[in-house]
């Protein structure tokens, strides 16, 4: 692991477990966006920072709930072994669109963020 990415887990997982699933849903969030406005390279950045985001947090959330990010860390990885052929393919670019709002949204759910108070 390099320094920076040592550097980033520390930072992350001084985090509260809601505040790194935040962090999850808003880099699922970035990947719809960069999907749909043509930015490869900081798609596949985006999705390699999530795959180790959901690494350094599913070991601490429920089972059930880890399963679903592990299963969407697996996703992402098959997303990123074939990119090039994804992104080439507007149809297949728009459902890896579609389906990071989804898991976005799920993740924030499972977040608890959502249903915090806000302070006034």
């Amino acid at each position: 692991m390099n320094q920076n990415k040592a550097e980033k887990q520390v930072c992350f997982q001084s985090e509260n477990t809601s505040i790194r699933l935040g962090h999850i849903a808003a880099n699922l969030a970035r990947i719809k966006s960069f999907s749909e406005i043509a930015y490869k390279e900081a798609v596949i950045s985006v999705i390699d920072e999530t795959k180790w985001f959901i690494e350094w947090t599913a070991a601490e959330i429920e089972p059930l709930q880890a399963e679903e990010l592990v299963n969407i860390q697996i996703q992402l990885a098959m997303w990123e072994l074939s990119w090039d052929d994804i992104w080439l393919n507007e149809k297949e670019c728009r459902l890896v669109a579609e389906q990071s709002s989804v898991w976005s949204g799920r993740v924030l759910e499972i977040s608890g963020l959502l249903s915090e108070s806000i302070p006034k």
